[in-house]
């Protein structure tokens, strides 16, 4: 089945982390960064996926990405029909520009941005590691899919950041004050969690026929929403549950119920993966987990996404390198980096490759 499709053909930065400047043309189908460690290859797909998505896989604020010395970066680059600028200084913060226009609003400028998909090296922590890196993957997701999650997430954090101020800062809580930030809680969690629960619901197939697909045997991943209240999803619920807890919160000083104690629940073959799978069954369920994204964004969406592959292949054995090969989009762009291509094969014939050097690039010689 063909997929309306928009092609990320250049990619420019300036005092963007290693890059003092950067241009790149960039080809519809795979283009491959080669490279050793420490070069820069890593900060392109960051750069594209910050362009794209205005966040960083990365980096927590985008002051941590301007380059040493420096007060700001720019990232700019041509999709479909679409110039996309994003300028970002210390001093002035965040503008967006799209075809010479400034953006006031994000949504306005995401609306004529494109899907992505981060695949890296170091998802292997979505299996191993705590609940924070499994909520960013299904907020990075959902605000892909929902166009009301990003508002609502951005409006739960600083709410909870304002309610977790007050419980610490007076010896005898003000409950008033920090009941108003409980109805905001209530209020944009509630839009949370019913998109986190349906996101959830229609990836797990995907993340179960992946995992059976790329581990090439029976394997059954089972994955499952686990609420961060005692109730589960409603609003009146999570303002009901903070209330009756009022003496755990004065004791621990901090907000104990929500989502942003969410997580996602990860078994193969009915025992938890992070503590009874292999590693290699480990790795099999992050890629099946990042799969899993890509294809939801083609049922829901009707777009491939671009796929920002970071050097994954390294760590792969053979056979579950062709699986994933043979399982990712088609129709999808990819950038991918890599320190060596032993593992390149025929598949790869048409591939651009650029080489990588101390934050210089440069068209390979194959």
């Amino acid at each position: 089945m063909a997929y309306e499709r928009s092609v990320l053909s250049s990619l420019k930065a300036s005092q963007f982390r290693c890059f003092d400047s950067l241009r790149l043309t960039l080809e519809p189908g795979v283009t491959l960064f080669v490279g050793d460690n420490a070069q820069g290859k890593t900060t392109i797909l960051e750069a594209a996926c910050v362009l794209l998505r205005l966040q960083s896989p990365r980096a927590s604020q985008l002051g941590e990405t301007i380059r040493i010395g420096h007060d700001a970066c720019a990232i700019g680059g041509s999709l479909a029909e679409s110039e996309l600028l994003l300028q970002y200084s210390e001093k002035a913060g965040r503008k967006l520009r799209l075809d010479g226009e400034t953006q006031r609003r994000s949504a306005d400028y995401l609306r004529a941005s494109e899907l992505v998909v981060w695949m890296a090296n170091d998802d292997l922590a979505l299996v191993r590691g705590g609940g924070e890196g499994r909520r960013r993957y299904l907020d990075f997701m959902a605000a892909q899919l929902y166009p009301a999650y990003r508002p609502a997430l951005q409006a739960y954090d600083r709410a909870l950041r304002s309610r977790n101020f007050l419980l610490k800062r007076d010896a005898s809580p003000r409950w008033a004050e920090i009941d108003a930030y409980t109805r905001l809680l209530a209020q944009h969690g509630e839009v949370l969690t019913r998109h986190r629960r349906e996101v959830i619901d229609r990836l797990a197939p995907y993340a179960a026929e992946a995992q059976r697909q790329i581990s090439d045997r029976d394997e059954d991943l089972r994955i499952a929403y686990e609420p961060g209240t005692t109730s589960g999803d409603a609003a009146d619920d999570l303002a009901t549950e903070l209330i009756a807890r009022r003496d755990e919160e004065f004791r621990k000083r901090q907000t104990i119920a929500g989502p942003h104690r969410d997580d996602l629940s990860l078994a193969v073959n009915n025992l938890p993966a992070a503590k009874f799978a292999s590693e290699g069954q480990q790795r099999t369920v992050a890629l099946a987990l990042k799969l899993a994204q890509s294809r939801l964004f083609l049922e829901m969406r009707r777009r491939p996404p671009l796929l920002l592959v970071d050097d994954v292949f390294g760590e792969l054995d053979p056979g579950r390198r062709n699986a994933l090969m043979a399982a990712w989009p088609a129709d999808s762009q990819k950038l991918i980096t890599t320190t060596h291509l032993h593992w390149l094969d025929d598949r790869f014939a048409s591939a651009a490759v650029i080489t990588v050097t101390g934050g210089q690039v440069a068209p390979a010689n194959r």
